[in-house]
């Protein structure tokens, strides 16, 4: 069965649930859109800063944070998946800032950056969005880092963009074809016109901790303040219409097989990293990026993180930034 089959049957067993939510109380899971200036005070505090972004379709505000030395050779360039926000990168960014120059974005459609002037939320939209930081920030070369969609759009750029990208931390990416074993019953809602369009105007705070639960390994981990995060990122003004068209697109792309043949253009130094528990891209997903993996390239490296799910930076940041410190520092 194809994922987009898949995504409509779990779509609609997700409205079901949405439904007679909405039954029992509309006006207890009303969450209308909030605007960006409601969510600065909490989400954006000092080393927030707000740009605005160049690109061919408009110019994008975009929520950075830019924090450790100038003088750093060779920046990070940390960015997250779908539906997540920069402060997933929290744990790691304090720890690698003491010594390294770091760099985290909301990509379009999430966090405080909101949507996109094009409402094109294709993964080529994404390197371009990529490129215009990096030039606007007059970033000349980077190591990127980034997790689900955050890696696809990672190694996506380095296989467009070689000369930027000099090396690749890619935590349970997506891009190459997956079989999830389980979605957040948020994507699932997006999935479908019907259930996106509810999912504007209602959203249950226990949908959304299940969400959230279903992306970690131990499920029990996930504190209050992570639920939080996702829900007033989600109600952030157009980023939930933009959830539902990024995931149009992805299924799209999918189905015309968009990312397979750039992989093997991808040359930069590889460190793939996989939650041992991740039911969204399981672990064996992992075999398609080393046997696809193109003969003149360095073999990329892999690590299986046990115990922990689909955002292995956020589930346990210390765990996961361990285990990519030796590659980090063996970059140049």
């Amino acid at each position: 069965m194809s994922l987009g089959a898949r995504l409509s049957g779990w779509a609609l067993r997700a409205l079901g649930v949405l439904l007679v939510a909405s039954a029992v109380s509309v006006a207890a899971f009303k969450a209308p859109d909030r605007p960006l200036e409601s969510l600065v005070a909490r989400w954006a505090p000092p080393p927030s800063q707000f740009i605005e972004l160049p690109l061919p379709s408009g110019t994008q505000l975009t929520h950075l944070r830019d924090e450790g030395p100038r003088t750093d050779p060779l920046p990070i360039l940390l960015l997250h998946g779908t539906s997540d926000s920069l402060h997933t990168w929290d744990g790691w960014a304090k720890d690698l800032s003491k010594t390294r120059r770091v760099l985290r974005v909301d990509l379009p459609g999430f966090g405080l950056t909101g949507p996109a002037p094009s409402g094109d939320y294709g993964t080529r939209q994404y390197v371009a969005f990529v490129q215009a930081l990096l030039d606007q920030q007059q970033l000349r070369r980077v190591v990127i880092v980034g997790n689900s969609l955050g890696g696809e759009v990672a190694w996506m750029t380095a296989a467009a963009h070689p000369d930027r990208v000099a090396g690749l931390v890619l935590l349970d990416p997506a891009g190459l074809p997956f079989e999830p074993d389980a979605l957040p019953l948020g994507f699932q809602l997006s999935a479908t016109t019907v259930g996106s369009w509810m999912g504007r105007h209602l959203l249950p705070r226990p949908l959304v901790r299940h969400s959230v639960e279903s992306v970690f390994g131990r499920p029990e981990r996930v504190p209050q303040a992570e639920v939080d995060r996702f829900f007033e990122m989600s109600v952030r003004a157009g980023n939930r219409e933009a959830l539902h068209l990024r995931i149009q697109a992805l299924l799209a792309e999918r189905a015309q097989g968009l990312a397979v043949p750039e992989w093997p253009k991808v040359m930069a130094p590889t460190l793939l990293v996989w939650g041992e528990r991740d039911r969204l891209i399981p672990p064996s997903t992992a075999q398609q990026y080393l046997q696809q993996r193109a003969p003149q390239a360095p073999p990329a490296q892999l690590v299986v993180l046990p115990g922990l799910g689909h955002v292995p930076q956020l589930e346990d940041p210390a765990t996961s930034l361990a285990a990519v410190r030796p590659f980090l520092d063996g970059l140049r």
